[in-house]
C-alpha cells in the first residue's frame, strides 16, 4: 500500500516522519510531492522516502493522497490533479477552513477526509482532529491511525472543525504564552530565564500528564491546594483578577473570527 504527501513544509514533514517511523508504511512506499527542491532533498534524507516534483505521478499508484498545502494554493492543485485521480482513491486534506463540500466541488468523485493536527506535530505529541461524511466507513478508522503517529487523535463531526481548530491548535500559542508569564514570574522570584522556562515546561507536561486517564482538573487542582497555603492564595489571586475569563474570552475571540472568515 503506498501514501502520496503533496507538500512538504513544516506540517508535511512532520506526518512524513511519523508515517515513515510507524508500522503502517514502509517509507519506500511514501512518496512525497513538492515543488520546492530543498524540501524534497530534507525529507528524503531524513525519512528515506521517494520525491518527485511532478503532482501528477506523485498520485499515480497510491490510494492514500494527503494534501498539505496553504488554502491559496489547494484549489490549483486539485485542478492539477482532478483528472488522473481514480475513484477508489481518498484524498485527505489538511487545509484549514476548507469543507469536503468545497473540494468535492472539484473533485466530485472522490471520497475526501479532513484531518487537522497542529504545530506539536513536529514531536508527535500533535491533537489531531478527523472527519468525514461517513464517520463509521473502515477508511477513517485508517487515516485515524495514519495521524495517530504523530500523536493522539480524535474523530469529529465536521462541524466542530472550526472549535476545533481554536481549541486543538490557537491553543498551543494560549499555553505558550501563559508558560511565558510563568517563567516571568519565576525570573522575578530568582531563576535564571533559562531555569524558568525549563521548570514551567516540565510542570505542564506533569500536570498534562495528571489528567490523561480523564480525572478532572479540579481534583487535581485540590490536591495541589492546602488550606491558606501558598498555591490556593495564588490561584485566588489570578481569578480576582480575571484569569478564567480572560482564557474563556480569548477562545471566544478566536472561535467568532474563524467563524467569520470565508
Amino acid at each position: 500500500m503506498e501514501v502520496t504527501v503533496i507538500g512538504s513544509g513544516n506540517l508535511g514533514k512532520s506526518i512524513i516522519t511519523g508515517l515513515a517511523s510507524s508500522d503502517l508504511f514502509d517509507p519506500k512506499n511514501i512518496l512525497v510531492a513538492d515543488k520546492s527542491d530543498e524540501n524534497l532533498e530534507i525529507i528524503k534524507k531524513q525519512a528515506g522516502v521517494s520525491v518527485t516534483a511532478d503532482n501528477v505521478q506523485a498520485i499515480k499508484q497510491s490510494k492514500w493522497v494527503i494534501l498539505c498545502i496553504q488554502p491559496r494554493i489547494l484549489k490549483i492543485v486539485l485542478n492539477e490533479i482532478k483528472g488522473h485521480l481514480k475513484n477508489d482513491q481518498i484524498l485527505i486534506s489538511t487545509v484549514t477552513g476548507v469543507s469536503i463540500s468545497e473540494i468535492n466541488e472539484i473533485v466530485p468523485n472522490n471520497k475526501v477526509i479532513r484531518a487537522m493536527p497542529n504545530t506539536a506535530a513536529v514531536k508527535q505529541q500533535s491533537m489531531s482532529f478527523i472527519c468525514a461524511d461517513d464517520m463509521e466507513h473502515e477508511d477513517v478508522s485508517f487515516v485515524e491511525k495514519m495521524f495517530g503517529t504523530i500523536g493522539k487523535t480524535m474523530v469529529i463531526e465536521e462541524r466542530l472543525m472550526q472549535a476545533a481548530t481554536v481549541l486543538g491548535a490557537s491553543s498551543t500559542a494560549f499555553f505558550l504564552r501563559f508558560l511565558r508569564a510563568l517563567t516571568q514570574g519565576g525570573v522575578q522570584m530568582g531563576f535564571h530565564p533559562h531555569e524558568a522556562q525549563e521548570i514551567s515546561a516540565q510542570v505542564a507536561i506533569g500536570a498534562a500528564a495528571l489528567i490523561e486517564d480523564g480525572t478532572h482538573a479540579e481534583v487535581e487542582v485540590d490536591n495541589v491546594t492546602t488550606p491558606m497555603g501558598c498555591t490556593i492564595e495564588g490561584l485566588n489571586a489570578m481569578e480576582h483578577n480575571g484569569l478564567s475569563s480572560a482564557v474563556i474570552k480569548g477562545i471566544m475571540a478566536a472561535y467568532k473570527r474563524i467563524s467569520d472568515i470565508k
